[in-house]
Parts: structure tokens; C-alpha cells; sequence
């Protein structure tokens, strides 16, 4: 990629009352990806904060952490490792299970996606209570790959998903 000027990106994140449901106001990135200044704005920042950090692989989670992270994957010149839902990938795998708030959930990755020793990225849109990313760290450390940073395009952190994070840093490029 080009060098970027960075732009104000939070003029591209739409605030929607009341969904999923009332009481919740939902950042939609919608804007921002169909913005091809934004979008590459967005990618280009993320991508100044690890150039130059030790990173042989970028993983995310389906489906929309995978927008972000295959492309910063590239602007850093590294593989893609993508984290699925259960009956996604079609190769050998190793599973995590991990609690929700109303019951459990489950995540995948091919078992040679992640080697031990590997210096990883793991990417998503949007940092909430991080469960999920969470759960994609447990599977990485279980690989006895070392997580170099979680990185957001979003966090949201009046609901405490960085502290859930902990002892990993985590970058955000817009905070909420």
C-alpha cells in the first residue's frame, strides 16, 4: 500500500440506536469500509503502529475482524491465519471452547495455521468485553505461539474488554 494521509475516522463510524436490541447503540462500520479513503486510512494506521515489530502471522476471528486483518496481513508482509466457527475449514483442526453470557461457543483453526514460536498478531473491528479475542488468544497460547499485540479498528471501553486482555497489549485506533 501507498502511504496514507491519516483522516479522521470517526466521521466514517454511524452510530444505530437500540440495535441488536434497546438499550444498545450499535457502531456501524459500514461507512467506513465502502469509503476507500477511510478504509485504507484505516488499514494504513494500524499498520504504522507494527512496522517494525517481530510479527510472522496475523490472525482474526469470522467474519468482519477478517476485513481488517488480511489486508494489514499484506501491508505487513506476513501470512493470514483465519479463526472460523465450527464446520468452516475443511483440514485438520484444533478447537477452543469458551462461555457467553447464555451458554458456550466454540472457535477453530487449522492445526498447522500457527506454529510454536510464533510471533502473532490477532486482529479485530471492535473491542467489547473481549471474549471472543480472548478465546483466540487461549487457542494461540495452546499452540505455544506468543502474542505480540490484539489490535482493533474500534474499542469500546467502558466495557472493560482490554483489562479482560491482560497481560497482551492492545492498540485501538478509535476509542468509545
Amino acid at each position: 500500500m501507498a502511504e496514507s494521509a491519516a483522516i479522521d475516522l470517526n466521521q466514517f463510524v454511524r452510530d444505530i440506536p437500540d440495535f441488536p436490541k434497546p438499550g444498545i447503540m450499535f457502531k456501524d462500520i459500514t461507512p467506513l469500509l465502502s469509503n476507500y479513503e477511510a478504509y485504507f486510512s484505516a488499514i494504513s494506521q494500524m499498520a504504522e503502529q507494527f512496522r517494525g515489530v517481530e510479527i510472522d502471522v496475523v490472525t482474526a476471528a469470522e467474519a468482519r475482524g477478517f476485513l481488517f486483518a488480511a489486508p494489514l496481513a499484506l501491508e505487513l508482509k506476513v501470512g493470514f491465519v483465519p479463526i472460523r466457527k465450527p464446520g468452516k475449514l475443511p483440514y485438520q483442526k484444533r478447537s477452543y471452547s469458551y462461555e457467553l453470557e447464555y451458554g458456550t461457543d466454540t472457535l477453530e483453526m487449522h492445526i498447522d495455521g500457527i506454529e510454536k514460536g510464533q510471533k502473532v498478531l490477532v486482529v479485530d473491528d471492535l473491542l467489547a468485553t473481549g471474549g471472543t479475542v480472548e478465546a483466540c488468544c487461549k487457542m494461540i497460547e495452546d499452540c505455544e505461539a506468543q502474542i505480540v499485540s490484539c489490535a482493533f479498528l474500534i474499542e469500546l471501553g467502558f466495557l472493560g474488554g482490554a483489562k479482560r486482555l491482560e497481560p497482551h497489549p492492545v492498540f485501538s485506533l478509535l476509542k468509545y
